[in-house]
């Protein structure tokens, strides 16, 4: 492990986050989870699919 990245441990060991901050990031983690499920069951949509406008097929 690097030094850097071990110095950053110890702040923060020292200053951990607000109670706040960590459910917010656990809530954008449990949207990108539920966002990852639903594309795996439902598959990906057609309407959102980008086409080739403007460029010449080769």
């Amino acid at each position: 492990m690097n030094l850097h990245w071990m110095l950053r441990a110890k702040r923060w060991a020292q200053n951990p986050p607000s109670a706040k901050q960590v459910k917010f990031v656990l809530a954008i983690i449990a949207v990108c989870i539920a966002l990852f499920a639903y594309e795996r069951i439902m598959g990906w949509p057609d309407w959102l699919t980008p086409d080739n406008v403007g460029r010449m097929p080769r």
